[in-house]
């Protein structure tokens, strides 16, 4: 099937996408058109175009029409055990439905964005497919990221409708969305978008309507208005090339990048990435522990595994609450088949110790899978000894927002696994490790990972930014897509992914770029100019490391330091506060003024023996100075 993708992608993918539902078929001659090299024009991805369908019926209609209404599309776990719920595809068509009405009788329609900001309660999937089927373009925005974050994304994409719930309890920890997302709608209106209505949840079990603040004529309430529209309601038949949603992802210049995924080629890959990567059966119970802010939500929790007709559970809380038993409790009460969860929260798990594993049976489980970050081969073996009882193969899987699907991935039983490799790549993915000066090598190596031709799950754009798409992602290499990820391949050819080469951090799976954590430290009023670098950290995989320095006269303190986290974390999100601020008199500069990260990376994982040559810094003495305030 490799070679066969590779020698013939036209037929290999129309082949595929035609097991799917097309109102109008695409041109057979066109089935993909591509370039991937700026020195030849503008980038361009378009696979199928032409071709009419609608993602949302594919996932939802075509399985009640199958005859599989009565199957459970979803089961949900609240966050205190006991609460649940579930979803046949019958209901789950019916709630899409009302949903859909509701939007189209608000004046959303086809091309519109909706952002929606909810936790992991079924209507957060069911808010993205009402969107997919009047052709309206979702953006998801993690309900963990700040005010300050969600107004950026409002105005950058300017939606009809916010979609929120007035409040979740995670663990614990009650957080009042509703308020946050007030707060963002005012934000985004003083910069000249405003936002009509605010559709909000009641969550019940985390907050009484009563308790809710109000604001009326823009808020409604979603119990309110939603159940009194049909439940069938017209599909949009749109073209393969149109926009299905919008994914925020970090970047290395501190302004979050639109990322924007088309319909046809998303479908056909997030599809067929999910069949063959988890060997799924009809019968499995799937659960991924991702949330849908992220793309793993996107692709592996609501689109691929309902195009497929699969058995979803989605679950709300956190997966140490009420204790470290948590993830196997789920496993046991839903027998749960597929496990895809992040190497953080192995590595969490793995921390707290095997028993709270070994009471429970997890006798259901017959494949594991990774996704976020490389997993270290210990926390591998963990997952695959214990979680797994050494009869689970792991797909430890690479893959990126922007890929859509996974790229690199082991398919269960059908070659050997390593631990803490991807293995090798996907039907239609031709990978590329390229040298600094972009020269292919072949072979055992290390590099920058590339991807040679395009595939069906590609993104097309960055929204309103095509330049930046172009800079960022297809000129360090000319010809190729440039991951921005380094990676080995071994001699028996496995890929070894090593992490960001640019200046991006991946903290537990989520990407967060060192400027935009630079930007917030030196908002702070006595902070005068910060430097941020990622180190290893032994449950989030990394750190975020913050070289600080403040505002001539002002004296160093431990409430100082507090104070810099909370302004990361009041404008960004809790994920992104630093581990550790490390009081920085001055930073390593070159003459040009170019702060020298390598330098900093050094000092904050205390490899001081390995500092280099810093006879080019316009000021040397800086990094004795550094070394000096390590530890204070």
């Amino acid at each position: 099937m490799y070679r066969r993708s590779i020698d013939d992608p036209a037929g290999f993918w129309s082949e595929i996408a035609e097991t799917f539902y097309w109102k109008q078929k695409w041109n057979p001659d066109e089935v993909c058109t591509e370039n991937l090299d700026v020195i030849k024009g503008p980038i361009k991805i378009e696979w199928f175009k032409g071709g009419k369908t609608n993602i949302c019926y594919n996932a939802v209609d075509r399985n009640v029409e199958a005859g599989d209404g009565e199957k459970i599309a979803m089961y949900w776990e609240g966050n205190e055990p006991g609460q649940d719920g579930r979803l046949t595809y019958s209901e789950l068509l019916d709630k899409v439905c009302q949903l859909a009405n509701y939007l189209k009788s608000v004046g959303v329609g086809k091309g519109d964005a909706v952002v929606i900001y909810l936790p992991m309660l079924m209507e957060l999937p069911i808010a993205m497919l009402a969107c997919a089927r009047i052709g309206a373009v979702h953006s998801v925005v993690f309900a963990g990221f700040s005010a300050d974050a969600l107004a950026q994304r409002i105005i950058d994409c300017k939606p009809k409708v916010v979609i929120t719930c007035n409040a979740v309890k995670r663990g614990k920890k009650l957080i009042p969305l509703k308020d946050i997302v007030d707060v963002a709608l005012a934000d985004s209106a003083k910069n000249g978008v405003d936002v009509g209505i605010s559709l909000t949840y009641e969550n019940q079990t985390a907050m009484k309507k009563e308790d809710t603040k109000w604001t009326s004529g823009r808020d409604v309430w979603w119990q309110d208005a939603v159940p009194n529209f049909p439940a069938k309601c017209d599909v949009e038949w749109v073209d393969a090339e149109d926009p299905l949603f919008l994914l925020y992802t970090s970047g290395s210049t501190g302004k979050p990048k639109g990322v924007l995924h088309t319909t046809g080629g998303y479908m056909v890959y997030s599809a067929t990435t999910f069949k063959h990567a988890f060997d799924y059966k009809p019968s499995d119970i799937y659960w991924c522990t991702a949330d849908c802010g992220w793309i793993t939500g996107h692709s592996y929790v609501t689109y691929g595994p309902l195009l497929n007709g699969a058995t979803v559970l989605v679950y709300e809380g956190a997966p140490n609450y009420p204790d470290p038993g948590r993830c196997w409790d789920i496993v046991d009460k839903y027998g749960v088949t597929i496990f895809y969860t992040a190497p953080t929260l192995i590595r969490a798990l793995m921390r707290d110790g095997t028993e709270y594993v070994t009471r429970y049976s997890r006798k259901s489980l017959r494949v594991l899978g990774s996704v976020g970050e490389p997993i270290n081969p210990t926390a591998w073996r963990w997952f695959y000894n214990v979680v797994g009882d050494s009869r689970c193969p792991i797909s430890d899987t690479w893959w990126q927002t922007e890929t859509g699907g996974f790229m690199i991935t082991p398919l269960p039983g059908a070659w050997p696994l390593k631990p803490g490799s991807a293995t090798f790549p996907f039907f239609g993915v031709q990978p590329a490790v390229v040298d600094e000066k972009g020269q292919e090598m072949e072979g055992e190596c290390s590099g920058y990972l590339c991807i040679k031709k395009s595939w069906p799950g590609a993104f097309r754009t960055l929204y309103g930014d095509k330049e930046r798409y172009e800079t960022t992602y297809f000129k360090p290499f000319a010809g190729y897509y440039f991951s921005g990820d380094g990676c080995s391949r071994d001699k028996d050819g496995y890929y070894f992914l090593t992490g960001r080469v640019d200046d991006v951090i991946n903290v537990s799976g989520h990407r967060i770029g060192t400027a935009e954590v630079e930007s917030a430290l030196v908002s702070h009023p006595k902070c005068a100019e910060a430097a941020v670098v990622g180190i290893d950290h032994e449950v989030k995989g990394q750190g975020i490391y913050a070289f600080v320095t403040l505002v001539d006269g002002v004296p160093y303190s431990d409430e100082l330091r507090k104070s810099l986290v909370m302004t990361v974390r009041s404008q960004i999100g809790a994920f992104a506060a630093p581990d550790r601020i490390h009081w920085a008199p001055g930073l390593p500069k070159t003459r040009s003024g170019k702060i020298m990260r390598r330098i900093l990376r050094k000092i904050a994982s205390r490899q001081l023996d390995e500092l280099g040559d810093t006879s080019t810094l316009a000021d040397p003495g800086v990094v004795d100075q550094l070394i000096a305030l390590a530890d204070s």
